[in-house]
Formats: structure tokens, C-alpha cells, sequence
């Protein structure tokens, strides 16, 4: 196999392009009317969205908490269900 040897390309600077600024058109109005309302409602929206991600890391958090209390619960009742039946195995046969 031939080794690659380095090309004169490779060591060429790379060249970056420069941005040119962009000019506003003339014809667009400088103060354009805001609606305050329109402000207040996307206040409202983005806020309402803010809670939701919050409430579902929440419910997502408490999810996690209930799964492991009903494994708990029904490890309990079949430890005990486990225990009664083999109290009653011993008491039926004498063992």
C-alpha cells in the first residue's frame, strides 16, 4: 500500500468568506405600531408554556415516586399472601 503523502492543496490557507453588512430597505417604516395587547398575549403564552413544562417534570417526578409505592404495596400483600399460605400448609399437614 502507498502512503499518503501530504499535497501542496493541504497546506494552502483557507480563504473565509467576509459578511457584508446588510442594508435596511428604505421603504420600511422606521416606528412600526406595536399592538400592547398582542405583548401582553404572547407574555401569557410563552409563561403558560414555561408552566407546563415545569408541571409535566413534576407529574413526571411524582410518577416515578407512585410506580415504586405500588411495587412496594404489592410486594408487601404477596410477601404476605406467601407467609398465610404456608402458615396454613404447615397447620393442614402437621409440618
Amino acid at each position: 500500500m502507498a502512503s499518503h503523502a501530504p499535497h501542496e492543496a493541504d497546506d494552502a490557507p483557507v480563504e473565509v468568506p467576509v459578511e457584508v453588512p446588510v442594508e435596511m430597505p428604505a421603504d420600511l417604516p422606521v416606528d412600526v405600531p406595536v399592538d400592547p395587547d398582542a405583548i401582553e398575549l404572547r407574555y401569557r403564552y410563552h409563561r403558560a408554556r414555561r408552566h407546563a413544562r415545569v408541571r409535566a417534570r413534576q407529574e413526571s417526578r411524582l410518577a416515578k415516586y407512585r410506580f415504586y409505592i405500588v411495587m412496594l404495596v404489592l410486594l408487601a400483600l404477596a410477601v404476605a399472601f406467601l407467609l398465610g399460605s404456608w402458615h396454613e400448609i404447615q397447620r393442614l399437614f402437621g409440618l
